[in-house]
């Protein structure tokens, strides 16, 4: 099942490639294959036993059988990349959506929009460090593609600028993982959990921080952010919601799986710089929100505060107890989830804005929740949703980072807290900004979403408000992949 969901929107691009003539048809194809890819990804969430925990659905195939260097096709899931297949499902099919009018090169995009969408989940499924590696890289070239053909703005500039960063950050992941198989002659993830990692060819604390490094440029934290605002601004508005809604979320997902995980006495030690710069991020691009004009600016800066915060939660590991790193982490892994959802619905709901009144400035706006009434409810959602309204999904992702982190960071902790206030501030101020006001003339013949606009932000604020109001839904799971990230922090713990 792991292979179907993450070669199904390949196979659909290969198809695409090679029979899609017809623009309409490609975009029923690709619709189709996200829609597909969505299902089986419901399929593993459904089917993951949280009460058995562990790796399981495992794929396992020789790939270099010859070869004396032993790498492995090898997938499978735990509870925390069984949240993020599902989470990657459902905002790479609103991403599909959100992508109906695109009437340009409409077979390169598609293309490029399901390449993205499989090496997403190749990265989350991938068990052994080249595969890894290698669905890491696959999404570079396709993003770098999209916002440079389709994007707007400084395209080019942007484009180059994503390009540069996440590849150097690349290099530096490969360099720590050369260094990891020549230390213990595998890439096999699930063996390297159960590995002794403190004797390696190279400084435990330079492989760490080299993961370390390649990881916040993804997720991205102060200061290797600098790629993000322009990336997000410039890119089509399917690809801002993949960029921001899953692509950002592997920097997470590998500081939890590799970092915390593989290295958790480095993890120890490090909670607390990781606290510093998670601080730094969230106020930061709080207080740079403030001064956009561009919504896809101010939801970007809103995005990179956000990010602070998972990296907050990940710094609970230097909590005194385990059970507080375990909450901590917890919270870190519900925010990827809920993020996702969140930033995906606001971007889409941009487009679909911009799509009508051809302008993102925020001063030309105004006045129109009489005019789209659908569009300004799913606005309202994900920008109250953003600031962390309870009964919406990002408020309990976010308490349970606080009260992971605040036993160990008190202080930290505290002005972490002072972002929520920024995001309340800014979300209120663009929610004005856009929807109320004295009408304007000039947006006195724009139109409402038609029905299939609907469906993108309608499936959105469906798992806004479902995990805002039951968060177990995930929670349960999510909690397995935590304790197991953290398996080797409790061993450090036993006297």
């Amino acid at each position: 099942m792991l292979t179907a969901v993450v070669f199904l929107p390949a196979a659909a691009a290969l198809l695409i490639a090679f029979a899609g003539r017809n623009p309409r048809a490609v975009r029923l194809m690709a619709v189709a294959a996200f829609l597909a890819d969505f299902a089986l990804a419901l399929a593993v969430f459904v089917r993951y036993d949280a009460d058995a925990g562990g790796f399981q659905m495992v794929e396992r195939y020789p790939w270099l059988p010859d070869s004396p260097v032993a790498v492995q096709y090898l997938l499978g899931v735990d509870g925390l990349s069984a949240t993020m297949v599902l989470m990657t499902g459902v905002v790479g099919l609103s991403a599909a959506l959100s992508s109906m009018s695109v009437q340009r090169r409409t077979r390169e995009y598609f293309i490029c929009l399901l390449l993205i969408q499989t090496a997403a989940m190749g990265v989350f499924v991938s068990l052994d460090f080249v595969l890894f590696f290698v669905m890491w890289e696959l999404e570079l070239v396709p993003v770098y593609v999209l916002i440079a053909l389709w994007g707007t703005g400084r395209k080019e500039y942007s484009a180059m600028k994503f390009f540069a960063f996440t590849f150097a950050g690349s290099a530096l992941m490969l360099v720590a993982i050369l260094v990891v198989f020549f230390s213990l002659d595998t890439f096999d993830m699930r063996a390297l959990l159960q590995s002794d990692l403190t004797k390696l060819v190279a400084p435990v604390p330079l492989v760490f921080g080299l993961f370390f490094a390649a990881f916040a440029v993804k997720l991205p934290i102060w200061p290797v952010h600098t790629w993000q605002p322009d990336a997000y601004a410039d890119a089509p508005i399917g690809a801002s919601v993949m960029l921001a809604g899953v692509l950002s979320k592997l920097g997470g997902y590998g500081l939890i799986r590799v970092n915390v995980a593989m290295f958790p006495e480095q993890a120890d030690r490090a909670a607390f710089t990781f606290a510093v710069l998670a601080v730094i991020t969230v106020l930061y691009a709080g207080f740079l929100a403030f001064r956009q004009t561009d919504l896809k600016r101010l939801i970007a800066y809103s995005s990179l505060s956000h990010m602070g915060l998972v990296l907050l939660g990940v710094a609970s590991v230097g909590a005194a107890g385990a059970a507080l790193s375990e909450v901590g982490l917890t919270g870190a892994a519900l925010l990827m989830f809920t993020h996702g959802t969140i930033v995906a619905l606001l971007f889409v709901v941009v487009g679909l804005l911009d799509d009508r009144v051809r302008t993102r400035h925020l001063p030309d706006l105004g006045g129109l929740a009489g005019r789209m009434p659908f569009i300004g409810v799913a606005l309202m959602v994900g920008g109250l949703a953003a600031l962390g309204l309870p009964g919406l999904s990002g408020f309990a992702a976010e308490l349970t980072v606080f009260l992971g982190t605040y036993p160990a960071w008190a202080a930290l902790t505290g002005l972490a807290a002072v972002g929520v206030v920024l995001a309340a501030g800014y979300v209120v101020w663009m929610l004005r900004g856009v929807l109320f006001g004295p009408p304007r003339p000039r947006w006195a013949t724009v139109a409402d979403a038609n029905l299939l606009e609907k469906v993108g932000p309608g499936l959105l604020i469906v798992a806004v408000v479902a995990v805002g109001v039951y968060p177990a839904l995930l929670t349960d799971t999510l909690r397995v992949g935590a304790l197991e990230a953290l398996a080797g922090r409790l061993t450090m713990l036993v006297p």
